[in-house]
């Protein structure tokens, strides 16, 4: 049997991350080459990979990075099984390592097969099950181009990253965590698909209809039934018989037709914001902004100078 020394077995930990023990068995197994008590460590891995393959790895670290000249950034979630590894000092150390790998790669496919550290990404994957025993895969795999990219991460449960057209630092850090905070899904209400935009009104009507055959059995005051639910809908001639039913309502209460100029602008104001829900939810530009919310995010972008939001990620646990 070939005497195996600490500093093997020390040599072995550092390059795999395994526990002492492990390594020591390894290489007692491997006969003291140091390949092969890596390949030992890997097939461990392979069989604990294989017996947590249906487990749930919604725990983890969400990490970004973004180059040098920030024109570049990328976004993943190395996933595992418990809260406790996930916060781990190790595993965020490597959370970090893959993520400044990802960087130089366009799709996940193609970062998972790059070397690293003489094995590939999913091997090292599979190597850190055996080592850690908990299912470990990426997540998410997110990445952007842009003039100027931006990033926040929240704890390392959210990543966001956001371009701009022109390099904005605290702009690109503001919309970030605007992205990490709510959520957004597109940029703007431009983007939605018509029958989305249709389908998604005639179900939240129906939600809400519900609601009200309830609240008035209560007694309660009803909610709102909204005609639409973005901008989108709301052409120049659904605003015109908007602001024509604003004018008969003034006109009803007794309002001098002097004053409907100062009462009509917050009146139209109001019938927007009750008919664009779902930009409200879903847009980033058309989202009430986090810092200020008397303006939304396209306003804050545009109280900068000559600046766009070009575009945006987010990734998260879960």
């Amino acid at each position: 049997m070939a005497k195996i020394t600490a500093a093997e077995v020390n040599k072995l930990r550092k390059a795999t991350g395994a526990g002492m023990m492990d390594c020591k068995k390894a290489l007692v197994e491997a006969e003291g080459d140091f390949d092969k008590a890596i390949e030992v460590l890997r097939k461990k891995g392979q069989k604990v990979a294989a017996k947590r393959a249906d487990r749930d790895s919604s725990e983890g670290a969400a990490i970004s990075k973004v180059n040098a000249d920030n024109t570049v950034g990328v976004a993943i979630v190395l996933g595992c099984e418990t809260d406790f590894v996930g916060k781990n000092e190790n595993f965020v150390a490597l959370a970090n390592q893959l993520a400044d790998q990802a960087i130089n790669f366009d799709n996940k496919e193609d970062f998972l097969a790059s070397d690293f550290g003489g094995m590939t990404v999913a091997e090292k994957l599979i190597e850190q099950t055996g080592v850690i025993g908990e299912k470990l895969e990426i997540n998410a795999f997110e990445k952007l181009e842009a003039p100027y990219v931006g990033t926040y991460v929240h704890i390392n449960k959210i990543a966001a990253l956001v371009g701009l057209s022109a390099k904005n630092e605290e702009v690109a850090k503001d919309v970030a965590m605007q992205v990490a905070s709510m959520g957004a899904t597109t940029l703007s209400y431009k983007d939605f698909d018509p029958a989305f935009i249709a389908s998604e009104t005639e179900a939240r009507i129906a939600v809400i209809e519900k609601d009200n055959i309830e609240l008035g059995r209560l007694g309660k005051t009803l909610k709102n039934v909204p005609q639409y639910i973005s901008m989108a809908q709301l052409t120049d001639e659904v605003l015109a018989k908007a602001e024509e039913a604003a004018k008969a309502e003034l006109a009803a209460e007794g309002k001098p037709e002097k004053i409907w100029d100062k009462i009509l602008p917050g009146k139209m104001q109001r019938f927007v914001s009750d008919n664009t829900t779902l930009d409200q939810e879903q847009c980033l530009l058309d989202q009430n902004f986090i810092k200020d919310e008397k303006i939304n995010v396209a306003k804050y972008v545009a109280s900068a100078g000559d600046l766009s939001v070009t575009t945006f990620k987010r990734v998260a646990l879960g």
